[in-house]
């Protein structure tokens, strides 16, 4: 008998349960198979229920593809060395990279050679700079990625749309060929498995089974702790009550924390896309708090998650019975013959139109207007452009022909392609090749908690003023007024746009605060983007912005002659406010006798059981 023989026997006198070793190691792995073919079962059924595809919803049309390829192949015919130039510089650089490659292993001491490529967030595990195998998958695949780029963009015969439309769904492709989004090509997600012994792909496979049945068989990846949050709980806690109520919206008002408050109230309307409370995450950031404690009464429009009940709103429904009803609910509860409006991205754009209707009718029910992050001229719709084309409009089209509505799904997963490195790519590898779960962070909570857009209201919206631009040009007919534009709008207004937005990018929005006929109106530029330029209190500091009062021709003479001031943009935005709120009035609590509160804040409409409650 060895000495390890005599140390199990001793063992096994005391304790009947002494594991073999290895046995432990045997067990996880035998457990983990287990797991994993059950999840693979999971994932087979929940694949099998997945929607029928509708073409138009799912990528571009042939069309994009045959345009792109006539463009090359007429290149091709009428400039061949220039083609054959990029094409005889690419070969030169991989196959220069690959002999350096193929040196440094054979040395005696294997490195990665020479790395000039462009940073890259992809790429920051240190394996990709030190390892000559990885080092040698990332270069080849960043010098592929750099010659398809050029070569795209170098590409005469495409122009406007069509060029933007190549160039963002070639480069769609080559972020999907990242050797990152593959489990054998990423160091750092075979070392975790390595390193857990497997645990953390059946974590992965776990999470990827949980999305794929979230959305009925389709993808699309969690960005959020989805149990980390609750509305009207740990987020949207601003006191306040819901005052109003029909079919298009709750109508919010807000509990004073002033003694005093301006006569003249807000109405704010957020966009229809996404729930309200993106203004309410926390009372730290909360611009809704933030108001209410400047001493405004404020009243926020909750919008409707539609369903199939929803299947004949159109956007005059939303102008009539949401913007037109908000401001006079407001208007009576406070017994003013104005308010101040508020409009955020689509709901600035509405906004704009029911401001060009009420100029005709000549209806002054709204002292100024305020608009975040707002297009309402898509003469360039920037690059939120390449979906706004037939194949996609048709698509949408017949899914709200045939269910109603455009479910969320959809509408979350383009805005997603728009930034498909930060918001589909890199947290599909955190969640299912490392096995990580989904991190608590409210604002990507948000971004998941879209809501439906009703067939007709999405079709009108995206045919006429977004690519028949009739708001900003030949006029927008709307509820029996021929012919508006943003003409017509001459209401005091305040613009705020942010320089990074990717959704209402800040030189369309400048356009668009150019071409209202207001006399007196005033453009903000905020450092950041769509979300964090707006969600910016000043008691952070973090991000600051530009202003400027002079006459230019274009927006970038506006940048080039403005004035940069740190910190947020509310307080100046407070102040250009204050003087066309009114004088100070008592304090005013939510409701009247006509108005009884009818449930707390957030209310129904923004919970994910919004649509029964309004159904019952």
């Amino acid at each position: 008998m060895g000495a390890d023989d005599g140390r199990n026997a001793a063992a096994s006198d005391g304790d009947d349960t002494t594991t073999v070793p290895g046995t432990e190691a045997l067990d996880r792995l035998t457990s983990n198979l287990a797991r994993m073919d059950e999840l693979t079962k999971r994932l087979v059924a929940a694949l099998g229920s997945r929607r029928p595809a509708n073409h138009g919803l799912q990528g571009p049309g042939p069309e994009v593809y045959a345009k792109a390829m006539a463009a090359y192949w007429t290149e091709m015919a009428t400039n061949p060395g220039k083609l054959i130039e990029r094409q005889v510089g690419y070969w030169g650089e991989a196959l220069k990279h690959a002999v350096q490659a193929q040196a440094a292993l054979t040395s005696g001491t294997p490195a990665a050679p020479n790395d000039e490529q462009p940073k890259d967030r992809r790429f920051s595990n240190p394996m990709w700079s030190e390892h000559p195998y990885y080092n040698f998958l990332k270069q080849q695949y960043q010098i592929s990625a750099n010659a398809i780029r050029d070569t795209v963009q170098s590409l005469e015969g495409l122009e406007g749309n069509d060029k933007r439309r190549v160039e963002f769904f070639s480069q769609q492709i080559v972020d999907l060929f990242s050797p990152t989004n593959f489990l054998a090509t990423n160091p750092e997600a075979m070392q975790r498995a390595v390193e857990t012994e497997g645990d953390s792909l059946v974590r992965g496979l776990e999470n990827l089974v949980r999305d794929i049945e979230a959305n009925q068989g389709d993808w699309l990846v969690t960005l959020s702790d989805p149990d980390a949050f609750q509305v009207g709980g740990n987020i949207a806690t601003t006191e306040g009550s819901v005052v109003f109520r029909n079919r298009m919206f709750e109508l919010i008002q807000y509990a004073p924390t002033t003694d005093k408050v301006h006569s003249v109230p807000i109405v704010l309307f957020p966009p229809w896309i996404n729930k309200y409370y993106i203004l309410d995450l926390k009372p730290q950031n909360s611009l809704v708090k933030w108001i209410v404690d400047q001493g405004y009464t404020l009243f926020v429009v909750s919008w409707v998650n539609p369903d199939e009940s929803h299947a004949d709103v159109t956007l005059g429904d939303y102008v009539e019975q949401g913007f037109l009803t908000a401001i006079e609910e407001a208007k009576k509860i406070t017994d003013q013959t104005q308010v101040n409006a508020i409009g955020y991205c689509i709901g600035g754009t509405t906004l704009s139109a029911t401001l060009a209707l009420m100029a005709r009718r000549g209806d002054k029910s709204v002292k100024s207007a305020t608009f975040f992050t707002t297009l309402a001229d898509f003469e360039d719709p920037g690059e939120m452009g390449v979906f706004l084309d037939d194949d996609f409009i048709d698509g949408i089209e017949r899914e709200g022909r045939t269910r109603g509505y455009l479910d969320k799904f959809f509408m979350g997963r383009t805005f997603s392609y728009l930034r498909s490195n930060d918001l589909v790519y890199g947290p599909a590898i955190k969640s299912y090749m490392l096995g990580e779960a989904p991190p608590a962070f409210d604002l990507l909570y948000w971004n998941g908690d879209g809501t439906n857009l009703p067939g007709p209201m999405v079709t009108e919206y995206l045919r006429r003023l977004c690519i028949g631009n009739e708001l900003a040009t030949t006029g927008f007919d709307l509820l029996g007024e021929k012919g508006l534009t943003l003409a017509d709008v001459k209401v005091p207004l305040c613009d705020i746009a942010c320089e990074t937005d990717h959704i209402a990018h800040w030189r369309g929005a400048w356009s668009t605060w150019n071409k209202f006929g207001a006399k007196d109106k005033t453009f903000i530029l905020s450092q950041s983007g769509h979300i964090a330029g707006i969600v910016n209190p000043p008691s952070k500091k973090k991000y600051g912005h530009y202003v400027n009062d002079a006459d230019t021709a274009t927006a970038d003479d506006w940048f080039a002659g403005a004035e940069f001031h740190e910190g947020s943009w509310w307080p100046k935005w407070e102040e250009w406010l204050r003087p066309r709120s009114g004088r100070k009035v008592d304090a005013r609590q939510p409701g009247d006798d006509d108005h009884p509160v009818l449930i707390a804040a957030p209310g129904t409409y923004v919970l994910p059981e919004g649509r029964a409650l309004q159904q019952a």
